[in-house]
């Protein structure tokens, strides 16, 4: 599933081409995706501006003039693509709903599997929608800091990857750049997370370098435009490729590539997923 990187290069893709444009028409080409679409979907959608596009944890938020938000998730094989000018394909299969703008652009929706899901709420109830209500803090935000992380990990003994994944602890992490971020700060993803807390709750020394980890991942990821493994693109159907990048993940069997560690990548099972990490370096 695309993770935060990858959802903020799509959400920037198609800002330029969405920002400021009318949905003159909009189609929706079956009945449902991983739920149905919103009462009169199409007829809510047709002839709203688009005043601003923002992502939230693993959503794209679009801000329309109707005074409503139209929410998109991406699931698990779901892309955006932008076609330009005449002649371009838009009857490619899975293509499931389209947006015909005012400039001439043509944004698809294409989800193979389905996962992806469509909503349309009103702006002043975004915050309490049930998607967005328990979301904590955004992890490049002013909110995320060691202090909060240290607070939230007093007294829990689940292990630091589950932590981390946990969205109402800090929204949009998966499990790629937690792993990531974890090896950076030399930290085992099955240690407990009140590692990071003083039995008052206050940070240590690991818990800010955690925190800058998770900063420093995640901005060299989108920078990269995110990590294509299987489904995932850009808006202009191009490659992310921070996978090019990564230390631990999917690297099982592998030598460390910390600086002066002699250490073997390992996996391991955590909650059903994969984890991959180095013991010799990761405490």
């Amino acid at each position: 599933m695309p993770e935060l990187p990858e959802v903020e290069t799509v959400m920037r893709g198609l800002e330029p081409h969405m920002v400021g444009a009318l949905i003159v028409k909009a189609e929706q080409r079956r009945e449902n995706l991983r739920f149905p679409f919103p009462e009169k979907f199409v007829s809510r959608l047709q002839n709203q501006q688009v005043q601003q596009m923002r992502r939230r944890a693993k959503y794209i938020v679009v801000s329309l003039s109707s005074g409503e938000e139209l929410i998109m998730h991406l699931g698990m094989s779901g892309r955006f693509t932008v076609n330009s000018g005449e002649g371009a394909p838009l009857n490619e299969a899975h293509d499931h709903v389209l947006f015909h703008l005012s400039n001439g652009d043509v944004v698809r929706y294409n989800d193979p599997r389905r996962f992806g899901f469509m909503d349309l709420i009103k702006q002043e109830e975004l915050p309490e929608h049930k998607f967005f209500s328990q979301l904590g803090p955004e992890p490049l935000g002013n909110e995320f800091d060691e202090i909060l992380l240290a607070e939230k990990a007093l007294g829990k003994k689940t292990p630091l990857k589950n932590f981390l994944l946990d969205q109402r602890v800090v929204a949009g992490l998966g499990n790629i750049y937690v792993l990531e971020a974890l090896h950076m700060a030399g930290l085992s993803p099955m240690r407990p997370s009140h590692y990071l807390a003083t039995k008052k709750g206050k940070p240590l020394a690991r818990t800010g370098e955690l925190v800058k980890a998770i900063r420093l991942v995640l901005g060299r990821a989108i920078e990269a435009g995110g990590s294509t493994l299987k489904d995932y693109a850009k808006a202009d159907g191009s490659l992310g490729y921070f996978q090019h990048s990564f230390q631990v993940y999917g690297r099982a069997g592998e030598a460390c590539l910390k600086k002066g560690c002699a250490g073997t990548i390992e996996r391991v099972v955590q909650g059903g997923r994969s984890s991959f990490f180095c013991r010799r370096c990761q405490k």
